[in-house]
């Protein structure tokens, strides 16, 4: 599977789009906000260059990615303000894979631009001259490479994004035989031969080193990166619900068709999905071993899997003491979970699968009555997200 050309996630603003199933990200921008605020002031405290070079780094579409920018361009300002000295000329650069909805990102950019003048009218009760100093440019490419000319940036922005694999692993298949070794499964799982989590590990310390390396030449020094993704409680087992789970589910849903003869018990064994959930332990190895960078924060947070499932207005006709009421409320978060899921990976089923419409439809149907049953037998309701925050060394 060629990542870069196939991964994007939905577009546009439909049902199943991205920008109507992105809850669970947005709750982790908002929880990372401090610490970007935190960066920001150490980047303005010991630099006082007249112009400032941001990346949001996997910006995908929505209203997410338009509320990092906007973040940050309003701390920048408003810490500028606090210390008495003009704000920076901001060139903010959204990056995402040539395949992401830029052009609805940049329909909005007008929207975001009236509202930092307005944010700065009010706070100032004059004339707003911030919003003429914050140039937007679209970056298309992986971030597992140069995107930007050397130490041209300040601060690198990056969320639910770095789990995402440059490519799906290599050593998957029997040598000498073309067989995949992780037959029936989309991702690690306990039934998974030790060689794939092995392969995975692998990739992932390979792509963050790149990521590491190809930062550490465009950010200039002394400059910050916040970055938040996907990860695990612990490097062993390689296993773990908060990060496999929902993976297996959705190979369970698959295999559902191929019983049915709908897809070929082969394609679901060449799946496999170029996505890797590291822990505290993996990720601080690669950041020391790279060396570019030293850390100021790395911690792992619990993500609550509760996306609004709950407030299904069928469920609310019962009792919650009731247990019909709460199969249905597991029911409905199940779907919306996996409404969810299906806005990020449709596109590589779509590829590697070659179906769409009805097919895809029923699959997201099943996968979300799966994890519907999944939510009501297990007290496993979280997801773990790494967050860091790093300086670059002088």
């Amino acid at each position: 599977m060629e990542v870069v050309q196939v991964l994007h996630m939905n577009k546009g603003a439909g049902e199943t789009s991205y920008a109507r199933n992105s809850s669970i990200q947005g709750k982790i921008i908002s929880i990372t906000k401090p610490i970007t605020e935190e960066a920001i002031v150490g980047i303005l405290a010991s630099d006082s260059a007249t112009n400032m070079g941001v990346a949001d780094l996997g910006c995908s579409s929505g209203p997410n990615a338009l509320s990092v920018i906007s973040h940050i361009a309003s701390t920048v300002w408003a810490k500028c303000r606090q210390m008495g000295r003009p704000s920076p000329e901001l060139r903010m650069y959204l990056n995402d894979l040539p395949g992401s909805d830029f052009n609805s990102v940049f329909e909005s950019l007008p929207a975001l631009h009236d509202s930092l003048k307005a944010k700065e009218e009010a706070a100032s009760g004059g004339a707003a001259s911030f919003g003429a100093n914050c140039f937007v440019m679209g970056v298309p490419g992986s971030f597992y490479g140069r995107l930007f000319p050397s130490n041209s940036l300040h601060f690198v922005h990056s969320s639910t994004s770095l789990h995402w694999l440059s490519q799906v692993p290599g050593g998957l298949e029997r040598k000498g035989e073309g067989r995949t070794i992780n037959r029936g499964k989309v991702y690690i799982s306990e039934m998974s031969p030790g060689g794939v989590a092995e392969a995975y590990s692998v990739q992932f310390q390979k792509d963050f080193s790149v990521f590491l390396r190809s930062r550490g030449a465009e950010v200039v020094k002394g400059g910050r990166m916040v970055l938040s993704f996907l990860g695990k409680r612990s490097a062993d087992p390689p296993t773990d619900d908060s990060c496999c789970s929902h993976w297996e589910l959705l190979a369970q849903a698959l295999m559902t068709l191929v019983s049915e003869g709908r897809v070929e018990e082969e394609k679901v064994d060449t799946f496999n999905v170029p996505f890797y959930a590291p822990s505290l332990e993996e990720v601080r190895a690669e950041i020391e071993a790279e060396g570019s960078f030293v850390i100021d924060k790395l911690e792992a947070i619990e993500i609550d899997y509760d996306i609004g499932g709950d407030d299904s207005s069928t469920a609310n006709n019962f009792s919650v003491e009731n247990d019909h009421t709460r199969r249905l409320q597991k029911l409905a978060m199940g779907h919306k979970m996996a409404k969810m899921i299906r806005a990020v990976v449709e596109s590589m089923i779509e590829y590697h699968f070659g179906f769409g419409g009805d097919v895809m439809d029923n699959l997201f149907k099943r996968y979300g009555d799966i994890l519907g049953d999944y939510l009501l037998k297990t007290r496993a309701n979280k997801f773990i997200n790494l967050i860091l925050s790093v300086i670059k060394k002088d």
